[in-house]
């Protein structure tokens, strides 16, 4: 039995917020992802509470990081 992953690809191009475990969030523009929901993120911002939010660009999120994922506008 194969598993085929995720079904995000109405979500390309668009910006979303991923929740990650230890309360940190990072938004950004999804641009691409696999079966084990690895988030490729272009302009990636990390949402830090009480501090100016830190610009990181293009980065990968790890799957089992992601506790929830949110579509912005």
């Amino acid at each position: 039995m194969g598993s085929k992953g995720p079904n995000l690809k109405s979500y390309l191009d668009k910006t979303i917020s991923l929740h990650l475990n230890k309360g940190r969030r990072v938004k950004g523009t999804l641009r691409g992802y696999d079966q084990f929901m690895n988030i490729v993120l272009g302009d990636a911002v990390e949402e830090v509470t009480g501090v100016a939010d830190g610009k990181i660009g293009m980065v990968v999120v790890r799957g089992n990081s992601i506790v929830q994922f949110e579509l912005l506008r």
